[in-house]
């Protein structure tokens, strides 16, 4: 856990919290689109602990889709109430809380303009969050999970089965068993959760069928993808929902020696653009942000990063233009560029 003067510090944040939203109305939580483990799960504790500290119930609401098999189980399997964004009428509530995404950052469809009112994340500050009432974004924190278990801990708030599986879950995930951009908070949180989470829940979304496009994906990656050294870039074409772009990142890092992962997706009229790296001397959320400058946005931090550009009425040589373009950069920015090409399938 934190040590003894910052966990006083996260007591004298969130009784400040506590104390403010205590006298407000209605509470929305607004996470990421296409939402992932860590987001659900930060948005169960917030709002676990509004409920058992104020009896004050909470709507956490997302745009896009949760289309990866994984995510898809632990939405199901732990019964997370979930609204649509686009049937959220956000003046309706006086606390507006954003998780694991920050206003302005590209990956949200918060409108523009709205009051947001709490921001909780562990992605670099942006310029827009200062303007908030109350912030906590942790750049040295794997996962914004891992903060939300400390506000549950210092209020004394009991964590049921379920929750505590969530919240595994999303630092297991996130961190791909601790094996990536974690800190000694999360690794604590890990080992403490792991007793109070359900086995057979948690094997459920862990290990869930997967549907044909996962496989017509994989062929695709395989059949698409050039090595560069242990530069790895694939083209995916067209998927079945934008999960499936860091999916096969994730996928293709485990190939020996490849250090550094680009894939790319069209998804509707985005360009999904998903990054990972093993490698410690390399920050993949500011490549990836380099990469998409003056035609997308992204985000990321050490191992991990995602971006989306925009592409109005997608021809395939329009796709492929902007593809050829992120791979210039990417190779370009990692000394790659004149390195010979290898290819998974002649």
């Amino acid at each position: 856990m934190a040590t003894d003067v910052e966990l006083r510090d996260i007591r004298q944040f969130t009784d400040n919290l506590l104390a403010w939203v205590r006298g407000k109305g209605k509470i929305v939580i607004v996470v990421h689109d296409n939402p992932d483990p860590d987001c659900l799960a930060s948005a169960m504790a917030l709002r676990h602990l509004f409920v058992m500290k104020l009896n004050k119930e909470t709507v956490i609401t997302f745009s896009g889709m949760i289309g990866r098999s994984e995510n898809l189980a632990m939405a199901k399997e732990l019964q997370i109430p979930l609204t649509p964004l686009g049937i959220t009428d956000l003046s309706d509530f006086q606390v507006v809380c954003m998780l694991d995404t920050q206003p302005g950052t590209g990956n949200n469809s918060l409108p523009p303009g709205t009051r947001v009112d709490v921001v909780i994340d562990h992605h670099p500050l942006r310029e827009a969050t200062r303007q908030c009432r109350w912030v906590d974004v942790r750049e040295e924190y794997g996962v914004t999970a891992t903060i939300l278990y400390e506000y549950l801990q210092v209020q004394d708030v009991p964590i049921g089965t379920k929750l505590a599986t969530a919240l595994f879950y999303a630092i297991k995930s996130e961190t791909q068993d601790l094996g990536r951009d974690t800190n000694l908070p999360d690794r604590e949180a890990y080992h403490r959760l792991f007793p109070l989470t359900n086995k057979r829940l948690l094997n459920s979304i862990t290990h869930p069928k997967q549907p044909f496009e996962y496989f017509v994906t994989v062929s695709r990656a395989l059949a698409n993808t050039s090595i560069y050294g242990n530069v790895l870039v694939s083209r995916l074409g067209a998927v079945a929902f934008p999960e499936l772009v860091a999916e096969m990142a994730d996928f293709l890092l485990r190939l020996e020696d490849i250090e550094m992962v680009l894939t790319m997706g069209m998804y509707n009229n985005d360009m999904i653009i998903s990054m990972r790296s093993n490698r410690h001397d390399m920050n993949a959320g500011d490549v990836l942000r380099q990469l998409v400058t003056g035609v997308g946005a992204a985000g990321g931090h050490g191992m991990m990063a995602g971006g989306k550009v925009e592409i109005a009425s997608p021809t395939p040589a329009d796709v492929e233009e902007m593809e050829n373009l992120m791979t210039e950069r990417f190779l370009a920015e990692l000394g790659a560029a004149s390195l010979p090409v290898r290819h998974l399938i002649a």
